[in-house]
């Protein structure tokens, strides 16, 4: 795959209402940032069917992306995320995954019956994500699509795995931030010339002083990064405009 664009689904309708906080975002953000990466996209919904179909079928439809989805993969009657993965991404059916079976089975015994085996029924061609826990697999589809439990204890260690192995050497990226004692439309001009390559951002904020803005301006390529960012600083010392830098930012 050329180079990856990440989402993350977030799928429980006890988030939605406060039942329980999130913690997958926070995680996932901070893990890809160790990498040298970023989330394209995040989505947290609520336990609906055909919200879970739509929205899987959104990410899959992006070019280059990688799912992390948290959630739904149990055996109860609210946990509908291995028949959603199978109606977005394979032809709607779930098969009976032997090593999953076996797995459960090896685990809980006759306790796997009625209800628990149910999660060996997956999507075609799944394949298994151990769960360092209590065993019971989660799976993916085509080396991009990864469907884990919603408990962070369980689908996190997963996470750190498919990077390690989805990004063996973390990317370099170079980012340069200052903020400064003005509003943010100075640099519109500026902003509108920055070449492909460069990502930058504007984030004001007004104090009791006035308005600040933090610019941050960030490329892989290191040269790049640093000359696009000194258009920033020359243009605040041609008006005379007081601006710190801030490092590590």
């Amino acid at each position: 795959m050329s180079e990856p664009r990440f989402f993350a689904l977030i799928i429980g309708t006890e988030i939605l209402n406060r039942r329980r906080t999130d913690k997958h975002f926070d995680f996932v953000t901070k893990a890809l940032a160790e990498k040298g990466h970023k989330l394209t996209g995040s989505f947290i919904i609520e336990d609906d069917p055909a919200l879970i179909v739509q929205t899987i079928t959104f990410i899959a439809s992006q070019k280059n992306a990688v799912l992390f989805s948290f959630g739904g993969i149990g055996s109860t009657p609210d946990d509908h995320t291995r028949q959603c993965a199978a109606i977005a991404l394979r032809d709607g059916t779930l098969h009976l995954h032997e090593e999953a079976k076996e797995i459960i089975v090896n685990k809980l015994g006759e306790k796997a019956y009625p209800y628990s085996v149910r999660m060996a029924e997956l999507p075609e061609g799944a394949t298994l994500l151990e769960n360092s826990v209590n065993q019971m697999p989660a799976f993916a589809l085509d080396e991009r699509y990864y469907f884990m439990p919603g408990f962070p204890e369980m689908s996190h260690p997963m996470v750190e795995k498919i990077l390690t192995q989805l990004i063996p050497n973390k990317k370099a990226y170079y980012r340069h931030t200052l903020t400064a004692h003005c509003k943010e439309n100075i640099f519109i001009q500026l902003m509108e010339s920055m070449p492909k390559g460069v990502e930058f951002s504007s984030l004001p904020k007004l104090h009791s002083t006035g308005w600040k803005v933090t610019i941050s301006v960030a490329s892989e390529d290191e040269v790049l990064a640093k000359e696009s960012f000194d258009k920033y600083i020359h243009l605040l010392e041609s008006r005379n405009i007081i601006y710190a830098l801030n490092d590590g930012e």
